[in-house]
Order: structure tokens, then sequence, then C-alpha cells
């Protein structure tokens, strides 16, 4: 079990941010990433059709012997997660919005969250803001066709940029200092983002903390890999197209395409 692969799925490419960081932390692992472009994005669909994908995306990680199972998503996550671990016998990761460090060190006690509808919406959402954002005001906006232009290879386009100042500008009326990026799609915003706000604006992500409780768990199983040389990085998706996939990861990956 210790040399099986780690596992990762997301409804598209956006999840690569969350391998990277894995991949920086724990660089002896092997890896399996699942990319479900096919059906992208999961915040859009009802929460029945959340949990069948991510039902399907983890018996494909299971059947691939994959020794833990990390959600790069935070709408699968917020979604699925519990229905997850209660069905199958295997420690999953999830991710949600870094809600608890914004809140804490919010100055103006004001912060951005830039999400999905279907994380937005999600009861583990505002169970998780209740519990941090006392005396806290939380301007929430949903990032509706962010994921799709960067699914397209759109990223870099005004068009990007149009809806990135549509979707701040409410936010910096409110005197946010705080922008918490709730979709694993949106670090990959990072450098427009940078230039879009004020330098006092600080941005956070769950990628980091994602990585290091993906260690702590392989630690507390007993999972590590044992032989710590060449580890296998296997990237899967589900339409013809692997370019985009190709160009977010960077260096020499293989993309492989999966009628799934």
């Amino acid at each position: 079990m210790q040399n099986n692969s780690i596992g990762i799925f997301d409804s598209g490419v956006g999840g690569t941010s969350i391998f990277k960081e894995i991949h920086a932390l724990l660089p002896n692992e092997n890896t399996i990433y699942l990319a479900d472009s096919k059906y992208a994005p999961y915040g859009s669909k009802t929460k029945k059709d959340i949990i069948d994908l991510s039902i399907k995306n983890t018996e494909f990680l299971i059947e691939k012997n994959c020794k833990i199972i990390v959600i790069a998503c935070n709408t699968a996550t917020t979604n699925a997660i519990d229905i997850l671990r209660n069905t199958y016998n295997i420690p999953f990761i999830g991710i949600e919005p870094a809600i608890k460090p914004a809140a804490l060190q919010t100055q103006t006690k004001v912060i951005g969250i830039l999400a999905t509808k279907g994380t937005l919406s999600s009861a583990l959402f505002h169970k998780t803001t209740d519990l941090y954002t006392n005396g806290i005001k939380v301007i929430e906006q949903v990032g509706e066709g962010i994921v799709q232009l960067i699914e397209n290879g759109d990223l870099h386009t005004p068009k990007m940029e149009f809806l990135l100042k549509k979707y701040l500008q409410p936010m910096l009326d409110k005197n946010i200092d705080y922008l918490v990026l709730g979709c694993t799609h949106y670090p990959y915003l990072m450098p427009i983002l940078l230039k879009l706000l004020p330098k006092h604006v600080k941005i956070i992500d769950s990628g980091l903390a994602v990585a290091k409780q993906t260690k702590s768990v392989l630690e507390q199983y007993n999972l590590l890999n044992s032989i710590g040389k060449n580890p296998n990085n296997d990237f899967y998706i589900n339409i013809k197209n692997t370019a985009v996939m190709q160009s977010l990861l960077g260096g020499n990956f293989n993309v492989k395409h999966l009628d799934f």
C-alpha cells in the first residue's frame, strides 16, 4: 500500500494546482490525477449530479489501487465528501475555501470569497463560514464563467480580465483586505488578480494546507512511500484536447486522453 498512488480528482484541470502543492511537499509519491473536464464545471450542477460524478471518479481511482484520494474540488468536497467517506474504506482529503485564516487575519473585518455557485450554496460552506466569521462581513461572489474560460484555454484573455474586474469591484467597494479563492482553478488567476487588486488586498487559497493534510494523513496511516525514487505521475482527462492541461502543468508530464 505504501508504494501505491495518491489519487486526485477535480471537475477539470484546475486541481492541477493542488497536485503541484502535493508534488512539491511529497516529491517521492506516485500520483494519479483525473480531470473530469467533460462535465466541468461542477459548480452549476445539482447536488445529486455532483455526488454521482464524485462516486464515479472515486471508483476509477480505487480501481487504480490508490491509497488515498484527494478531492481537489471545492464543490465536490462540500457536497459529496461525507457520502464518500461513509461508502469507501479509504482516506479522503477534501478542500474548502480558506475562510479561517482570512477571518483571523483581516484588519478591515471584511473578506471576499470568490467561488462557484455549488460551493457557496453548500451546507458545509455555510457551517464553516458561521464558525469562523463572527463579527466579520463576508462578501460572496459566484465566479460564473471563470472555470469554463480556463478549461477552454482562455486564461489570459480580455474576457477573463473583464469578468474578474466585474466580480472584484463590489468586494473592493466594501473594503475587503483578504480575497479567498474558493475553487482550485482560481490559483491560475493569480497573475491577473495581482495586477487588478490593490497591494493591501491579500489573496489566499487552500493548496498548501491540503498538501500538508495529505502528508499528515499518510503519516498517520503509515502510508508514506518507502521507495522514494522515480515516482510515476499519471494524468488523465476525458476530453480529447489535452493541450490546456499540459500547459498548466508545464514540465515533462504526460497527459492521456481517457474515454470516461
